[in-house]
């Protein structure tokens, strides 16, 4: 890690008391290491920044990270889906971060909500304010190309679609030469993970993280994993990151990136997945881990 090490908080929290319970450890545990820093940031340690939940208000606290090594240019089809799905590598090894996130415009929020949020453009500021405070750890350049993501039912991208996102990202990827390029591997068949993983691929990515987003949705089931592996084949190669020492912290993005989500313990979800995945780690490594993908050598 490239940062000063924090307070210590014992992870009780693998499931210990079945599967059911571990939201319930996990809000509690989290709750408790939310208190430490309060505590730090209080005592003005100039480390520890304070977050809001946009949605409700409720502060949190968290480490700021200090970016260091070769710039990474993460491009995500939504404001949720690096937070889902790679936040936890980059909260234990910080590198320079520019996030472009392809469909910023969306009329979808949680259904308790519809009423205070009624309008697209509401839904979008909302939305954007969600991911502008999942980022604020990790120092990260945002970049918003407005597109309106898809409304159900799915359908497949269009062909227009493609060439006009690539064209976008191909700018952007000109003004930043020097940055490894990081995207959605699209385990799952929502037609936006789809159409900004071709343009990546397209555009020379060949680093790609696990999709979270609709993990429930769609990837649990046998059909979507059966068309994942029939459209990369032996072409990506699994790899696993342990983030168990930044656990809790990630917990801390996620209430930034889900603020609407009722009842909260919904957007755990991911880390539970993390507990899932650390079971391919060697032994004694690592609790929780995020799975990524990197395109195989010829």
């Amino acid at each position: 890690m490239n940062q000063e090490p924090s307070v210590n908080v014992p992870l009780s929290v693998p499931d210990a008391d079945g599967i059911y319970t571990f939201p319930d450890d996990l809000v509690r545990v989290h709750r408790r290491w939310t208190d430490q820093l309060a505590e730090r940031h209080r005592a003005h340690d100039q480390r520890v920044i304070e977050l809001k939940a946009p949605h409700s208000g409720h502060p949190y606290f968290i480490e700021m990270r200090r970016p260091t090594g070769r710039p990474v240019l993460v491009i995500e089809p939504h404001h949720d889906d690096f937070a889902l799905s790679a936040s936890g590598t980059f909260l234990a090894d910080p590198r320079p971060l520019v996030v472009v996130t392809v469909f910023t415009r969306s009329s979808s929020v949680h259904p308790t909500l519809e009423d205070t949020y009624s309008t697209e453009t509401a839904v979008s500021d909302l939305r954007n304010r969600e991911g502008a405070a999942a980022l604020a750890p990790f120092a990260a350049t945002r970049l918003l190309l407005g597109h309106k993501d898809a409304d159900p039912p799915y359908r497949p991208h269009s062909h227009d679609q493609l060439e006009g996102i690539t064209a976008e990202l191909h700018e952007v990827i000109a003004n930043h030469p020097d940055a490894e390029l990081l995207a959605p591997a699209a385990v799952t068949r929502h037609p936006d993970h789809l159409v900004v993983h071709e343009a990546a691929v397209r555009l020379g990515c060949r680093w790609f993280w696990e999709d979270l987003a609709f993990w429930s949705t769609y990837a649990l089931a046998g059909c979507d994993q059966h068309l994942f592996r029939a459209r990369t084949g032996p072409i990506l190669a699994p790899e696993l990151v342990d983030i168990t020492d930044v656990l809790l912290d990630k917990v801390t993005v996620l209430r930034m990136h889900g603020s609407q989500m009722h009842p909260a313990r919904k957007m755990y979800r991911p880390i539970r997945h993390a507990w899932t995945t650390a079971a391919n780690l060697p032994a004694g490594s690592g609790t929780y881990a995020e799975r990524f993908y990197r395109t195989e050598s010829p």
